[in-house]
C-alpha cells in the first residue's frame, strides 16, 4: 500500500467522526454584569460554577443554538472585549432585531454589505467595511445584518439566512425552533402560490408533498421545485 493510499484511508476515517463546535469563550471584565446582560437577552443559563476563590465559569446558550458561550474568572487570558465578529444566525432579521430591542439591548439598524467594497470607516465584518442602510434589496441569504456589543465591547452580528449555499446542509432537514419552522412554511406557502398561478390557478391536491420538497431543497441550497 502506498503512502497516498494510507493518507486517503486516514482521511476517510476522520471524515466519519462528527466534530462539533459547541463552546466559544468570550473575555469579560465583570462576570456578574456579563451574566445579567446575556440573561436579559433570553439566552439559557446552563452553568454557573464558582470555586469560591480564583475560578468561575458561566455558560449560556442562545435560543435554538447548538453552540454555547462561556465566560468567567480565569477562563481566558484574552483582553476583555477583544472577541469580535461573533455571528448569530436568524431566519428573520427584522423580527430578531425587534426582539432584542424589546429586551433592552442596544442594536444597530439593519444593514447590508456594499458588494466588493473592502475599505471604509465602519466596523469590519465578513463582507467588508462599508455598511449600507437597510436589508439587502433582493433579500438574499447571508446579506442582511444587525450588530450589537456586550458591556465589555465583544462584538456580535445577527445575520439573516433563509437558504443555505449548496452543500452546507446534510442529513435530515431540521429547524432550530418553532419560529424557524413557521417562517419556512410561510416561504413555502408563498412559493406554492406562485406555483399554482403557473399551473393555471388549479388547486394542487398534493400541496403537502410540494411544501416538503420545497423546504428540503431550500435548506440544502438546491433549486426549488417549479
Amino acid at each position: 500500500m502506498s503512502t497516498d493510499e494510507v493518507r486517503s484511508n486516514d482521511a476517510a476515517s476522520v471524515a466519519r467522526i462528527d466534530t462539533k463546535l459547541e463552546i466559544v469563550v468570550i473575555p469579560v471584565s465583570d462576570v456578574d454584569r456579563a451574566k445579567e446582560f446575556y440573561g436579559r437577552l433570553g439566552w439559557r443559563l446552563d452553568a454557573d460554577y464558582d470555586n469560591g476563590t480564583d475560578f468561575r465559569v458561566i455558560q449560556f446558550t442562545p435560543p435554538g443554538s447548538g453552540c454555547s458561550v462561556i465566560f468567567g474568572k480565569n477562563v481566558t487570558a484574552a483582553e476583555p472585549g477583544s472577541a469580535q465578529g461573533l455571528y448569530l444566525i436568524v431566519s428573520d432579521i427584522a423580527t430578531a432585531r425587534s426582539e432584542m430591542l424589546r429586551r433592552g439591548a442596544e442594536i444597530s439598524d439593519v444593514f447590508h454589505d456594499a458588494g466588493d467594497v473592502y475599505a471604509g470607516p465602519d466596523d469590519p465584518y465578513l463582507f467588508g467595511r462599508r455598511r449600507v442602510s437597510g436589508p439587502d434589496p433582493e433579500h438574499r441569504s447571508y446579506r442582511s445584518f444587525a450588530s450589537f456589543r456586550d458591556p465589555d465591547g465583544n462584538g456580535w452580528l445577527l445575520q439573516e439566512i433563509t437558504t443555505r449555499l449548496p452543500g452546507r446542509v446534510t442529513g435530515d432537514t431540521t429547524y432550530a425552533s418553532a419560529n424557524d419552522l413557521a417562517s419556512a412554511l410561510r416561504r413555502a406557502g408563498a412559493a406554492h402560490g406562485e406555483h399554482e398561478k403557473r399551473t393555471g390557478g388549479q388547486r394542487d391536491e398534493n400541496w403537502p408533498d410540494w411544501y416538503a420538497e420545497y423546504m428540503v431543497r431550500e435548506q440544502s441550497g438546491e433549486e426549488p421545485p417549479q
